[in-house]
């Protein structure tokens, strides 16, 4: 899932095409992970991973996933307890994957918070979740489209619960500074996707994400903000 759209790209089509080539390939599901199902087997990525604060868990944590083989063949970056199987003076044995790359002392406090949080979200579904928020897409995509001088960047058909727009002649970071003023949280900038502003030709765009928790109301909200922050700077 793109960051900065919300579009969900076909990766089981791109996954294919760099296997055929034998080009291993790493999934940053960061976007993807709290907001749709993800079949990891499916998928056949050799790498996956995301972060914890993503899936509503705590931040300094994120899970890795990684086919065995290439576990295996991956020495160690950093070294520390648990990780050595031997030392002697003359050479040092790792222990096997996935432990010669846990070092010292983990995160026990986030490990055990991240883990809640995913029980969390599976008891909710990912399914229930996804439905959520294609429903609160729908609603401010349709409010926003009534809106002169506003512009959505990112229609594909296949997205998930993130809008992102600008408005003509006026700088995102304004429009951001207002409603956030409003107690109206959005996020504003190139997303760390400057390709892709240079691609529409814009230097950055407002952008409005949805969580498990966000309602029609809030999204009412938010308009009502926005319309007010157009008449102020235009």
């Amino acid at each position: 899932v793109s960051n900065a759209l919300g579009t969900i790209l076909p990766l089981e089509e791109l996954i294919e095409i760099a296997h055929k080539k034998n080009i291993p390939v790493l999934i940053d599901g960061c976007q993807s992970v709290p907001h749709i199902p993800v079949n990891i087997k499916k998928l056949d990525a050799d790498f996956y991973c995301f972060s914890g604060h993503k899936i509503y868990g705590p931040t300094g944590i994120g899970v890795l996933y990684c086919k065995s083989k290439f576990l295996e063949k991956m020495k160690p970056y950093q070294g520390g307890g648990e990780m050595i199987s031997s030392v002697t003076f003359d050479k040092t044995t790792y222990q096997e994957a996935p432990y010669k790359f846990e070092a010292g002392t983990p995160n026990i406090v986030g490990a055990i918070s991240l883990g809640s949080a995913i029980d969390y979200v599976a008891k909710i579904k990912l399914e229930n979740i996804f439905l959520h928020e294609q429903k609160l897409l729908e609603y401010i995509t349709n409010k926003m489209n009534s809106i002169n001088n506003v512009k959505i960047i990112g229609t594909a058909k296949n997205k998930t619960g993130i809008l992102s727009f600008i408005v003509k002649n006026v700088h995102p970071n304004d429009i951001g500074t207002i409603l956030d003023n409003e107690g109206i949280a959005v996020r504003t900038g190139h997303h760390c996707c400057q390709p892709l502003m240079n691609f529409f030709n814009i230097p950055a765009t407002i952008r409005i994400s949805f969580g498990i928790y966000n309602t029609l109301n809030e999204i009412d909200k938010c308009v009502d903000a926005i319309k007010n922050a157009i008449k102020l700077l235009r």
